[in-house]
C-alpha cells in the first residue's frame, strides 16, 4: 500500500457540500486525502446555457491542474450524466485518461455499478432539481433497465441554493420515498447535503441510500487499491458493496 493516498475531486464551482462532505469522509482513512478543482457551474436546466457549462474541455483543464498533484484517482464528483446521458461520463472519463494517464470515475457512473452490483430494479430518486431534469434522470434510468418508483425534488434550479437545503427538508424527501419500498434511494446531487444522513436513513427505513458524494468516494477509492470497508459511520455502501 502506498503512503498516501491523494483522491482528485472534479467540483462546480458553486458548490459548497461536496468538499467538506469528502473531506470528513476520508478524514479518518491513514494516508488518505481529497484535493479539488473546480469549473464553472452555477445553473441546473435543460437550457442550452445550462447544459454547455459541462462541455468536455472545461472539465479536461480543471483535471490537468488536479493531474499536477500526481493525484490516484480523478473523480468527477457531479451527477450531470443523469439528465444528459450515461455515455457522457464514460466518453468524460476516457478523454480525462487519455489527457493525464490518471484513472478517472464519475458520481453517476459509480452508483450505476453500485445498482448493478447489489441487484437494483427499483430506485428512489431524491434530488433538489427542477422537474423537467428530474423527468430526464427517471427516463434515462428506465432505459437501463431501472425504474423510479417514487421521487421527490425541489424545482430548484441555482446550484447554490442547494447547499442551503436542509437536513429536516432531505429526511422528509427520504422518509416519503422510502414508504413507497424501492430497493435503494439515492440522493442525485453532489450539493445536497445527504451523505451524512445516510445511516440514520437506513436505519429508520431499512433501505440503502447511495448519496452521490459517497458513490464517488467509493469508487475512487477502489480504484486506488484503498478498502472501503474502513469507512465508518457514512452508511451500509461502504460496509456492504466493493
Amino acid at each position: 500500500m502506498k503512503q498516501r493516498i491523494l483522491l482528485g475531486m472534479l467540483t462546480p464551482s458553486s458548490n459548497t457540500s461536496l468538499e467538506p462532505l469528502t473531506s470528513a469522509i476520508v478524514s479518518e482513512l491513514p494516508g488518505v486525502s481529497a484535493h479539488f478543482s473546480r469549473f464553472t457551474v452555477t445553473e441546473i436546466s435543460l437550457q442550452d446555457q445550462a447544459l454547455g457549462q459541462f462541455d468536455d474541455s472545461k472539465i479536461l483543464e480543471a483535471a490537468r491542474l488536479l493531474a499536477d498533484a500526481r493525484v490516484d484517482v480523478i473523480g468527477w464528483s457531479g451527477t450531470a450524466a443523469s439528465w444528459m446521458g450515461f455515455d457522457t461520463d464514460e466518453t468524460l472519463c476516457r478523454r480525462i485518461t487519455e489527457a493525464t494517464g490518471i484513472p478517472a470515475t464519475t458520481s453517476v457512473l459509480a452508483l450505476n455499478e453500485i445498482l448493478d452490483k447489489t441487484g437494483v430494479r427499483e430506485l428512489g430518486l431524491i434530488s433538489p432539481y427542477l422537474k423537467s431534469v428530474q423527468d430526464k434522470i427517471i427516463e434515462n434510468y428506465a432505459r437501463a433497465g431501472i425504474r423510479i418508483p417514487a421521487e421527490r425534488h425541489l424545482d430548484l434550479h441555482v446550484n447554490y441554493s442547494f447547499a442551503e437545503v436542509t437536513e429536516t427538508q432531505i429526511l422528509e424527501m427520504a422518509g416519503s420515498v422510502a414508504s413507497h419500498r424501492p430497493d435503494a434511494m439515492t440522493v442525485m446531487c453532489t450539493n445536497l447535503k445527504g451523505a451524512q444522513l445516510a445511516a440514520r436513513i437506513e436505519e429508520e427505513t431499512g433501505i440503502p441510500l447511495y448519496d452521490s458524494v459517497s458513490t464517488v468516494v467509493w469508487k475512487s477509492l477502489l480504484l486506488a487499491g484503498f478498502d472501503v470497508r474502513k469507512v465508518k459511520g457514512w452508511g451500509g455502501l461502504f460496509q456492504n458493496v466493493s
